[in-house]
């Protein structure tokens, strides 16, 4: 069995967990969340306890087990503590501002580029180069970071761009006669 699988996750107080034929849905101050569940995997509910087990001995029930533990203990952190990306925009007259739901950039281009936030994720700017992406589900808070990262990747001879927050660029060096 996946060790993954093997470590049951403890469900907090204020979290609403529903077994259901072929999904799980999570409930908590953060949202709720669901997840289609694949039949070679079995989930069982023991006093506020989610164990995970293969349905069979084939090697793909083994992995799965050890994926959807881990779908739903993502799940379960997202409703409790939610998930947030840092971006950084560098580059002269680079800057960000969000209103609402929706993030309007300025990154160079001579129009600015607009991203409409879907439901469940927050956005803020502290600063006009900071962004800070929110929201309870992992999965659409770092698509949707890598998404805006992609307008402007950093490029490698300058730095310029927008980068996670951390994110290390190699600089090359320039062409010399």
């Amino acid at each position: 069995m996946s060790r993954v699988a093997k470590a049951n996750i403890a469900i907090p107080a204020g979290v609403e967990v529903a077994l259901s034929a072929g999904s799980i849905q999570v409930k908590g101050k953060g949202g709720d969340l669901s997840l289609a569940v694949h039949p070679l995997v079995n989930i069982g509910n023991n006093d506020g306890k989610l164990s995970f087990a293969p349905a069979n001995d084939s090697r793909d029930a083994d992995a799965l087990a050890g994926t959807f533990r881990q779908l739903v203990n993502n799940m379960v952190k997202g409703v409790t503590e939610g998930f947030e990306k840092k971006l950084t925009l560098i580059g002269v007259g680079f800057k960000a501002a969000a209103s609402g739901n929706k993030l309007n950039l300025n990154v160079g281009f001579s129009h600015p580029v607009d991203f409409v936030m879907p439901a469940g994720v927050t956005v803020a700017c502290p600063t006009p180069t900071e962004i800070v992406i929110k929201g309870a589900d992992r999965q659409v808070v770092g698509q949707l970071a890598a998404d805006i990262r992609a307008v402007r990747p950093p490029e490698p001879y300058k730095g310029k761009g927008i980068r996670y927050a951390g994110e290390k660029v190699t600089i090359k060096e320039t062409k010399k006669k």
